[in-house]
């Protein structure tokens, strides 16, 4: 059986990585055209900006395109930095700046109210209109220093409650198990039609 054939609507190159990983021997993944502008993401919920960005990508396409948008939720933040997870920091923030910011914020607050959790939404979007949509959730905590290489964004701060104590970034692609977007991937995966390129229902 010939495998459906997505675009990835991400712009963001780490990203890239994972779902290009995840998606792997799966789908033909297609890389996001090389010009295209970057998509305004304004949504106020995680399936917002995903829907925005597939639905970019697939009109500019007129192929299927795969989105995912994310967010850490902490608990003691009453949710934050949430949707705004990648402009923690303000809008031209990077993954160091927004870490810190969430390490200012938490400052003084003790391991055992520090839970926290990622979620994805990922969406597969159709040129007609239809759309495939996953979530993946993973429960845990943000550690007091961070700690690992790997991974990306506030990886090295995320301690999954299903690990032996390990952030993601130092887990390497054994991350893919117990993370959000491999979660929501797979879910996504197992949505897809059987027929390349064909719309669901």
């Amino acid at each position: 059986m010939e495998r459906p054939r997505l675009v990835l609507a991400s712009a963001n190159p780490d990203k890239v990585v994972e779902m290009k990983l995840l998606l792997e021997g799966v789908a033909e993944v297609l890389p996001r055209p090389a010009g295209l502008p970057d998509v305004v993401e304004d949504g106020a919920t995680l399936e917002e900006n995903a829907r925005l960005k597939a639905v970019a990508v697939s009109s500019a396409t007129g192929l299927a395109a795969v989105a995912d948008d994310t967010g850490l939720f902490v608990d003691a933040l009453g949710g934050e930095p949430g949707v705004r997870s990648a402009r923690f920091a303000g809008e031209d923030a990077d993954y160091a700046d927004n870490m810190a910011k969430l390490m200012a914020d938490l400052d003084g607050v003790v391991p055992a109210m520090r839970t926290a959790r990622f979620r994805t939404v990922a969406i597969v979007r159709y040129p007609g209109g239809n759309e495939l949509v996953a979530t993946g959730t993973v429960e845990g905590r943000i550690a007091e220093t961070p700690s690992g290489e790997g991974g990306f964004g506030y990886d090295p701060v995320f301690v999954p409650f299903e690990g032996d104590g390990a952030t993601f970034a130092e887990m390497g692609d054994d991350k893919h198990w117990f993370s959000h977007r491999g979660r929501a991937l797979r879910a996504l995966v197992a949505m897809l039609g059987t027929q390349p390129g064909s719309e669901p229902g």
